[in-house]
């Protein structure tokens, strides 16, 4: 995978529009930013997905997993950039579709 780094600074979201906020870990610096790594906390705020049962039973994103990360690049662990690949889950351990990178920063690339 090669593409721009994501920084604590980059837009993500879940596949139903919430927020991903992301606090990096490492010492490598880009654009202002943290660069992440697949290591590093990501929550997710207010995500309104709900399971199409009678009657709909709330079943928000609430944790990211990263499952391609750079291959090549490291900062501690593998970086991640904005063709790596994450998946969201529900409190019930259930997939609920892929992390949405919105924006990133143009300044350095990993791979």
């Amino acid at each position: 995978m090669a593409g721009k780094a994501l920084t604590d600074q980059s837009s993500m979201q879940c596949p139903h529009g919430a927020t991903i906020s992301a606090t990096g870990t490492s010492s490598l610096k880009a654009a202002g930013g943290t660069v992440l790594t697949a290591t590093d906390s990501f929550s997710i705020a207010g995500c309104p997905f709900q399971l199409p049962t009678t009657p709909p039973t709330p079943s928000p994103c609430v944790q990211v997993v990263w499952i391609v990360p750079d291959i090549f690049t490291r900062a501690g662990a593998p970086t991640l950039s904005e063709s790596s690949v994450g998946l969201c889950f529900a409190a019930t351990g259930l997939p609920q579709g892929p992390v949405v990178v919105v924006n990133t920063q143009q300044s350095l690339s990993t791979r």
